[in-house]
């Protein structure tokens, strides 16, 4: 939790902060039925997090032209409290301060109050974090609550206050603009201009010498940031950023660099054994409070588990790993089981909490292992196994951790590893089975674009990887539901998916992991109605977020309603950034098609970045550019499949971890460029080409594998 340790310079010694115990939170959103004391606006909205807040004291409005309008009308600033469903402290915030009738009093009396869901407008999230980042020198994170003029001008913003410091910010800012209002419009005025600063895309000044040098050292910078012994990046809290460790995986595989290999396995080995990994249900938690993984951040959310899902069917292509396959079977039933609506979408999270408590669901006491589990030795190795300690190894709690050496276990309980095995998984079905009659936590069933996107490819790479029928069909059938429920006759996306209802004007990610997702589904199944689809969305893409004098897209097309800021997303985060990703899809997409229009863009695009990703301090921050760079300097593969034979041989290539592939194929030709004149009647030919030059054909999928790493270093 990211909390406020100072004000700007116009409130910094207003208040002094006193770190007090934090109080979890029961929530519910209650039957339609139920009868409650207040009602606010949210009630009609169909988020889960803003029907959440349905019912306080406090007058929420969600985001759009009425609340506006109504805080120009009486002259009022904006509150604008910014959250999500499965945010711990959002919860805590709700129960201290606006389920409070003092503080709703103060709140509505005094302020116009604004609820935003994050993952449902990141746009509006994007400008007042930033005006976080810019106004408070302390952390900034979630909830954020921002304080702003009429016309959606930041002055301020920070994040979890306890009630009575929320108390005295509201009493300051109300003060202030009815007492000197015009040093919160100078100030607003100044913190937008800086937003618009930050956020406004740059054009490409001069072309950038791309080299596989050049891009080595980028690679070392990662290197020498990252937890070798631990895993993951150095410090704490630690996230799983895929992103980083699918491009040091492909890397190592392009490179034969083996400390690249060794930081992502430490990794991958660190995160599925601590507690940031759910041994029961499968899935990952958000992220890890500690440097040593143990202690996790419960919130369960999609796009965390989508992109471990690639990165563990990856990791298991290249080394064979059964634990990394494990992993990945357990990870992709728990996202059937509990991720997925009966239309073969994706619900977006799990919260942290059940019961009013954070972690209760996924940990346990000794008393209630042996309650279900007896007093014998199944039990006492189970506990031994996950580390618990002598009045929990958390909280009084015990999270199943993995760190223990097993060979003592062995030993100590004289077990051989087929029946230490055994009574593992088996104690493990008995306290999963236990665990499901307890109080679940909240889920977020909205269903987000760009995370099912993610989750589609997810299963794709899991398809690829273990050659599962079910991974593909639910790829397909998710693919299938975005393009019949999401995606408009023009190409024009929408956002979110809930109750049959789709809305809000989809964002630059949406259209960049969609278009990936669907070049995905063509690699998988070889029909080329995907590829139509992408480049639909492609040119929409371009024509509507393009920036004007840069190769960069604009997060928001240019039919959204204007903020005080039109902004350019660029770094990757714990989910790369849209432009990053949809160079990439550009480059995908490109390749295919022998369309130099996409290939030249999205060589534009990592020319423009080319001199951030030389001068940073911080390169995760830069990772999937760093794959887009890797994938022009070591150009990709188009691997035609084509005969009646396609999908055994087609199966066989993609068990491999061929990074720099593409595949295209069929039992036809198809109307791609590349696969004009390849099918030979009655054989079915395997032709490995870069740049529109082939090899010679080959029928083994080994042939094919071996010129391709004949030439790839």
């Amino acid at each position: 939790m990211n909390r406020n340790t100072t004000f700007p310079i116009i409130a910094q010694s207003l208040l002094g902060y006193s770190f007090i115990g934090l109080i979890a939170l029961l929530y519910s959103c209650g039957s339609p039925t139920a009868t409650h004391e207040h009602t606010n606006a949210l009630v009609n909205e169909s988020s889960p997090y803003l029907l959440q807040h349905a019912h306080n004291p406090v007058n929420w409005y969600p985001w759009g032209e009425e609340a506006l309008k109504k805080a120009k009308e009486e002259d009022k600033l904006l509150v604008i409290s910014v959250g999500y469903a499965a945010c711990h402290w959002c919860h805590v915030m709700e129960h201290e301060s606006f389920e409070d009738s003092t503080v709703a009093r103060i709140m509505n009396e005094n302020f116009v109050a604004i609820k935003v869901d994050r993952e449902e407008r990141p746009d509006v999230d994007n400008i007042y974090m930033t005006a976080c980042q810019l106004a408070a020198e302390g952390g900034c994170g979630w909830p954020l609550n921002a304080f702003a003029l009429p016309n959606g001008q930041p002055v301020w913003a920070g994040t979890y206050f306890p009630k009575e410091e929320w108390l005295e910010v509201l009493k300051y800012f109300s003060d202030l603009y009815q007492n000197d209002r015009g040093k919160l419009e100078e100030y607003g005025q100044l913190l937008a201009e800086g937003i618009q600063s930050v956020s406004r895309p740059k054009p490409l000044e001069a072309e950038a010498n791309l080299s596989k040098e050049t891009l080595q050292v980028s690679v070392s910078a990662i290197l020498a940031q990252g937890d070798h012994v631990l895993g993951g990046m150095q410090g704490a809290p630690k996230f799983p950023l895929p992103s980083v460790f699918r491009f040091l995986l492909r890397q190592h595989a392009l490179t034969g660099q083996d400390s690249l290999l060794a930081l992502v396995t430490t990794t991958l080995d660190a995160m599925s054994t601590g507690g940031l990994y759910d041994p029961l249900g499968g899935g990952f938690a958000r992220y890890a409070t500690d440097a040593q993984w143990r202690v996790p951040h419960f919130e369960k959310m999609l796009y965390d588990n989508a992109q471990l899902v690639s990165l563990y069917s990856e990791a298991y292509q290249l080394t064979g790993n059964e634990a990394y396959k494990t992993v990945l079977e357990e990870t992709l039933l728990f996202v059937a089981r509990e991720m997925t609506s009966p239309e073969g979408g994706f619900y977006s999270s799990l919260d942290a909490d059940s019961e009013g408590e954070e972690g209760l669901f996924y940990t346990w006491t000794a008393e209630e292992v042996e309650s279900v589990l007896g007093t014998g030795s199944d039990a006492r190795v189970f506990m031994d196994y996950y580390s618990f300690r002598p009045g929990g190894n958390w909280e009084s709690r015990n999270i199943l951790i993995q760190d223990k050496n097993v060979q003592k276990i062995l030993d100590e309980y004289q077990l051989t590893q087929s029946e230490l095995d055994r009574s593992i998984e088996g104690s493990k079905a008995k306290l999963f089975a236990n665990r499901a009659e307890r109080v679940r936590p909240g889920l977020d069933d909205k269903q987000v674009t760009s995370w099912n996107a993610m989750m589609i490819s997810g299963y794709a790479d899991a398809y690829q990887a273990l050659q599962d029928p079910t991974y593909r069909d639910a790829a397909v059938k998710a693919g299938q539901l975005l393009r019949d429920k999401l995606i408009q006759s023009d190409g024009r996306i929408l956002r979110t998916y809930k109750d049959g209802q789709a809305k809000i004007n989809g964002f630059l990610d949406d259209y960049a992991f969609t278009i990936q997702a669907f070049l995905d589904l063509y690699a998988i199944t070889f029909e080329e109605a995907w590829l139509d689809q992408a480049t639909q969305l492609a040119t929409y893409a371009l024509e509507h977020f393009s920036a004007e004098d840069s190769p960069m897209l604009y997060y928001t097309s240019d039919l959204d309603p204007e903020l005080i800021a039109r902004t350019a997303k660029t770094e990757d985060n714990v989910i790369p950034s849209g432009n990053s990703t949809m160079g990439r899809s550009l480059l995908h997409l490109g390749t295919y098609l022998y369309d130099t229009t996409y290939t030249n863009r999205a060589r534009q695009m990592l020319q423009r970045m080319a001199g951030e990703m030389a001068q940073t301090t911080a390169p995760s921050y830069f990772s999937n550019w760093m794959s887009l760079y890797s994938e022009l300097a070591f150009p990709l593969y188009e691997v035609a499949v084509v005969g009646a034979d396609y999908a055994e041989k087609r199966q066989a290539l993609q068990q491999e971890y061929l990074p720099n592939a593409l595949f295209l194929g069929g039992a036809e030709e198809g109307s791609l460029e590349l696969l004009k004149g390849k099918l030979q009647e009655g054989e079915t030919f395997i032709y490995v080409c870069q740049n529109k030059v082939c090899q010679l054909p080959v029928q083994e999928a080994e042939a094919a594998i071996r010129q391709m790493q004949g030439n790839s270093r």
